[in-house]
């Protein structure tokens, strides 16, 4: 079957199957894999093989771009501690444990090679986590290390990765090189997204055209990602760091036209590429298995489930300390940052869906590599085991210990604190122009005067109650959506007496008016 064939019956089956995996309310990355394994064995499909480069290239630049856009810095920063407990140290042990347990149960593997083997199935997925994260509403301290660690730990993990394939191929290995090649490549990638953040930014005050700032955008997560590769850094952190700087400084540069657009644009390359890797994933297991057809089928599936059982063990033996340790030997830290509920560290250590990265470092083993066909086949059932076992029980095993939070009824106190200030900066900006030049704009402007001191009025919750202060806003916000449907349904009977472009201008204006309220509402 053609490429271009496949892709669009890839993108067919992803609809199907996101629709499906929403009825049946399980997560997507489950659905679409197991959607791929079973297209794998559809006839006339064919065996799909997946270049390993090119799926880093193609896939991980965009999908943690857009991660690292939409990041909190301040919450990332002040959970530096535990993201980088989970990136660095979590990644190494549970490295260290996968190698242990690989080289009891298959002796003829070579340590390094089963270190190897340990490196590529270490780091949870950023694809991942976020696919399972956006169907369940864990509190926003969990939500915020797991997807930190998810855009750090893949760095650490491909740097153990080469450095353990060198020394399998080389029979050597220094530490201090190891160490140094480690600290080089985090800082060399993060330096160089940064310095392609700066001159997008510097590009984007240049540009006037909406569709032009979207696609500087969409190439900046590809430059970073490739300019760190060239110079041996982590194309990874190239990618997150780019996406930081981006998502720090879009309200400096960006137009308001830009950022809706870029959220549009974004949401529909997210989707894509999410289905597709995914996708991919299901349909390698077909060419997986072909080439271990001379093994011993109980043996394979008992090495397998070790590997699997050992990579959910280790991550809770390494994150209850993680989380338990520094605030029992630092009184200011346990001051600072009490410790919390064993519930956070259960769902830290049960969120570890394995993905992409794993699949693609493991094709990219070398032919010559010693235990490669064993060891492609270990890492394709350490992510089918943890985005099924794990990514299905999720949802249920927070909503069992309690923590998903209802929804909330926006505002919050802070948002609508933030929105009452808001508010009054606009009518001081009005009031402070007016007075400046009160005889050209004093009786023009008059009534929008009026206008934000009512927004400023109805947005403060100063000496109200915040409980009824919020629902008397979202009633109005509710109303405000009957209006627009009442407003849009006038519209469609006008459609033949309204000229095209004022009918496409009216229809714009309650779509973005829809839009507003909906945000507001947090469903959009």
């Amino acid at each position: 079957m053609h490429t271009f064939e496949l892709l669009l019956i890839l993108i067919a089956a992803s609809v199907a199957l996101a629709y499906a995996a929403e009825r049946l309310r399980i997560p997507l990355a489950v659905a679409l894999v197991l959607g791929g394994i079973a297209l794998a064995f559809v006839p006339g499909i064919g065996t799909v093989e997946l270049d390993p480069e090119l799926a880093l290239v193609l896939f991980l630049p965009p999908l943690l771009q857009a991660s690292a856009y939409r990041t909190d810095w301040p919450a990332f920063r002040f959970n530096l501690r535990p993201i980088l407990l989970l990136a660095l140290g979590a990644v190494f042990f549970t490295a260290a444990a996968v190698a242990i347990v690989a080289r009891l149960l298959v002796p003829s593997l070579p340590w390094w090679a089963a270190i190897t083997l340990g490196a590529i199935v270490a780091p949870p997925d950023a694809v991942a986590a976020a696919a399972v994260l956006k169907q369940v509403r864990l509190p926003k301290r969990i939500v915020t290390v797991l997807e930190g660690e998810s855009l750090i730990n893949d760095a650490s993990s491909l740097v153990l990765y080469r450095c353990a394939v060198a020394a399998t191929l080389a029979g050597t290995f220094s530490f201090g090189q190891g160490v140094l090649q480690f600290f080089g490549a985090s800082l060399g990638g993060a330096f160089a997204g940064w310095l392609v953040g700066r001159v997008a930014m510097w590009i984007f005050a240049l540009l006037e055209d909406t569709l032009l700032d979207i696609t500087v955008s969409l190439l900046a997560g590809f430059l970073a990602y490739i300019l760190a590769e060239q110079v041996h850094a982590s194309g990874v952190l190239a990618a997150v760091a780019c996406g930081l700087v981006l998502g720090r400084k879009q309200h400096a540069e960006f137009t308001g036209e830009s950022r809706l657009g870029l959220a549009t644009v974004w949401s529909f390359i997210e989707f894509l590429l999410t289905a597709l890797v995914f996708m991919l994933i299901g349909l390698q297991l077909r060419g997986i298995v072909g080439r271990l057809e001379g093994d011993d089928p109980a043996r394979l599936a008992l090495i397998a489930l070790a590997v699997s059982a050992t990579l959910i063990v280790s991550r809770f033996a390494w994150t209850f300390p993680a989380v338990w340790l520094p605030r029992a030997l630092s009184p200011s830290l346990r001051e600072r940052d009490p410790m919390p509920p064993w519930t956070y560290p259960t769902v830290l250590s049960w969120a570890g869906m394995r993905g992409v990265v794993s699949l693609a470092t493991a094709l990219a083993l070398p032919l010559r590599f010693p235990g490669r066909d064993l060891i492609v086949f270990l890492a394709f059932c350490a992510i089918l085991a943890t985005l099924v076992v794990q990514g299905t029980t999720l949802g249920w095993l927070i909503r069992r210990l309690g923590l998903e939070e209802d929804e909330a009824a926006l505002p919050e106190s802070d948002t609508a604190q933030a929105r009452a200030e808001l508010a009054t900066a606009s009518l001081d900006a009005v009031q402070e122009h007016l007075d400046d030049d009160a005889s050209e704009h004093g009786d023009a402007a008059a009534e929008l005067v009026e206008e934000y001191k009512v927004r400023a009025e109805r947005a403060s919750i100063e000496g109200q109650d915040v409980e009824t202060k919020t629902g008397q806003l979202v009633a109005q916000q509710r109303l405000r959506l009957v209006a627009i449907e009442a407003a849009r349904e006038r519209l469609v009977e006008q459609t033949d007496q309204i000229e095209a472009d004022a009918h496409r201008a009216l229809g714009a204006e309650l779509d973005l008016e829809e839009q507003q309220v909906r945000r507001a509402l947090g469903e959009a």
